[in-house]
């Protein structure tokens, strides 16, 4: 069941969407699960609570403004260049202490999510990153296949059904396909910046992601050199959908070994 806190951001008042998972103990590890570009608290399905289970760790999954039933976009409103960075930098910190949370808390983060997740390891002290099809630089791979969901969403049913899990799917769709096909854009990079991640990391991504290559998480790895790298085979841009054994398994795995050495 989710619920709702306010927060400040720039300047104004914003409904966040949220609910808390996993298993009853204030002292479990607490992990935060941050969506896709599209996504939302509800399109992660049970998938946080199953892994929350598995783990013995406590979760908080929200929506991000714009999407779910958090605050919408005002249709005037163009996220900027920076909008990840503000995600990681200033919306995430401000839900943080709007519930209270003052723990290091470990990041769960799928595709724009996983860049955020990144973003605020290098800034902020955490317990341990685990991202999922994260983006660093922007690939042709990836404008090509965002242009095609901007024509199935203008052409097919794919409106209307993602209407089922946002207020406003206008404001989902194209605050983030605006920005993504802007074309300054694609010059964006937070190669650099993530050299400063002192967290335990594990990238994870699918042979057969159609939003970016291998040299995403690999490129993690050249600059971070505590990651762990997971390729999964027969598995696209949600390896939380396509293999989620297997993720679960990994993921439980790594925040158990990285427990065991505090």
């Amino acid at each position: 069941m989710s619920a709702f806190v306010d927060i400040d951001w720039a300047g104004r008042p914003v409904r966040i969407e949220h609910a808390f998972v996993g298993v009853d103990d204030p002292r479990a590890p607490l992990v935060v699960f941050l969506h896709e570009g599209l996504g939302s608290l509800a399109m992660w399905r049970d998938f946080p609570a199953q892994l929350c289970s598995a783990a013995g760790v406590r979760g908080l999954v929200y929506s991000r403004p714009g999407y779910g039933r958090s605050t919408p976009r005002a249709a005037e409103e163009a996220w900027g260049l920076d909008f990840m960075h503000r995600q990681a930098h200033e919306v995430l910190p401000a839900l943080l202490s709007a519930l209270g949370t003052i723990e290091r808390v470990w990041l769960f983060g799928h595709s724009d999510g996983g860049s955020i997740a990144l973003l605020h390891a290098a800034k902020f002290d955490v317990a341990g990153v685990i991202v999922l099809a994260p983006h660093i630089l922007v690939e042709d791979l990836s404008v090509s296949s965002i242009e095609k969901a901007r024509t199935a969403y203008e052409t097919t049913d794919l409106r209307s059904r993602l209407a089922r899990y946002h207020d406003d799917p206008d404001s989902a769709f194209y605050g983030w396909n605006r920005i993504w096909l802007h074309p300054p854009f694609r010059q964006w990079s937070i190669e650099a910046e993530i050299g400063s991640i002192g967290a335990p990391l594990l990238a994870v991504q699918g042979l057969d992601d159609e939003y970016g290559t291998l040299e995403q998480i690999r490129g993690i790895a050249k600059r971070v050199p505590q990651t762990r790298l997971l390729e999964l085979p027969d598995c696209g841009h949600s390896p939380h959908k396509d293999r989620p054994a297997e993720l679960i398994a990994a993921a439980t795995a790594f925040i158990h070994e990285q427990g065991d050495r505090t």
